[in-house]
């Protein structure tokens, strides 16, 4: 998953510049200053959608930074990107995360994959609003299920998914998503939304919508 990332907007005058220097000094010094309530939603769904404009017009477009966390420096995360690039995403009060579900802070570690989204600030962070620790989102096949898990391949790759009673749902056809996994077959095609684990490869299922790939009519 690449994800879009839009460049963040130039000022354009000095009056901008002193609004990003207030920004900045409220940002570091970890205060609310724009959060998940005013740029989007924080659930899976949302790391998805088309950018949304701020709230705040003193608020540049939202910037998205997306790779894999190389190290942690108190509330700095330092990002390879999956291009070559690197990026550092700057943690504060307002940032609300994703880890296979609402999650801390403190549960963001080094060697995870992250999908960021925030505002940039002038000493090259980006100060986030939210941030998806190891999101996937794949279109598989189901070879195998079991009552804790499914087995999917993806390409030529196999993938472990596993099941939660509490946090797994299941989308069919031309209905709502619900807790009932009981109609998945085994050569079923779906769409996976969830969680990797960097440690085995596995994924932790939130949801799996059973249907065609997107764009693709049945």
């Amino acid at each position: 998953m690449t994800p879009p990332r839009p460049a963040p907007g130039r000022l354009k005058n000095p009056a901008d510049q002193g609004r990003r220097r207030f920004l900045t000094t409220v940002a570091l010094g970890g205060a609310t200053i724009v959060g998940a309530t005013s740029l989007g939603a924080v659930d899976a769904d949302a790391a998805f959608i088309a950018p949304l404009e701020p709230l705040d017009p003193a608020v540049a477009r939202s910037a998205f930074v997306e790779g894999r966390i190389q190290r942690i420096d108190g509330s700095v995360l330092d990002i390879a990107g999956s291009h070559g690039d690197r990026a550092r995403v700057r943690l504060t009060s307002a940032t609300s995360v994703w880890k296979a579900g609402v999650a801390t802070a403190e549960e963001i570690e080094a060697g995870d994959g992250l999908y960021a989204r925030g505002v940039p600030m002038p000493d090259g962070t980006v100060a986030a609003d939210a941030v998806w620790v190891n999101i996937v989102n794949l279109y598989a096949t189901v070879r195998g299920i079991e009552q804790d898990r499914l087995h999917l391949t993806h390409g030529a790759h196999r993938i472990v998914g596993h099941l939660s009673p509490a946090t797994t749902s299941a989308s069919y056809p031309r209905t709502a998503p619900t807790s009932d996994l009981s109609r998945l077959r085994v050569g079923d095609g779906a769409q996976v939304l969830g969680a990797w684990r960097p440690a085995d490869g596995a994924v932790d299922v939130v949801r799996v919508s059973v249907g065609p790939p997107p764009g693709r009519v049945r």
